[in-house]
């Protein structure tokens, strides 16, 4: 019953700092990122929305594997979810600091 709810609510929750990441910096990225000089490899802006997509999606999954795996809310699941909760906020705090700062040296 409960349980697929668990599913979404983990697989959506990355997904919800990337998309304020990108609904508060939606207007440097064409008026200052595109204007830096990138490497001839550099992927096209339209690749990015779909890779993170993939990555945020793969990473809440993999997040409510471990959490049912470890029992729930169980003390063998604070590390590895606290561990994965703290690369979450480093990953959202990056696009305003990067964005926002406009700052390379990050």
């Amino acid at each position: 019953g409960r349980m697929w709810a668990y599913t979404v609510g983990f697989t959506v929750l990355p997904h919800v700092g990337g998309f304020l990441g990108w609904f508060l910096n939606r207007k440097e990225i064409p008026a200052w990122y595109e204007k830096l000089k990138k490497p001839s490899w550099c992927p096209s802006r339209r690749v990015f929305p779909v890779a993170w997509t993939v990555l945020y999606t793969g990473m809440g999954y993999a997040s409510y594997l471990v959490w049912n795996d470890l029992g729930g809310c169980s003390s063998k699941a604070i590390v590895p979810m606290g561990l994965y909760g703290a690369q979450l906020l480093l990953n959202w705090a990056w696009p305003p600091l990067f964005f926002g700062a406009h700052n390379l040296n990050m």
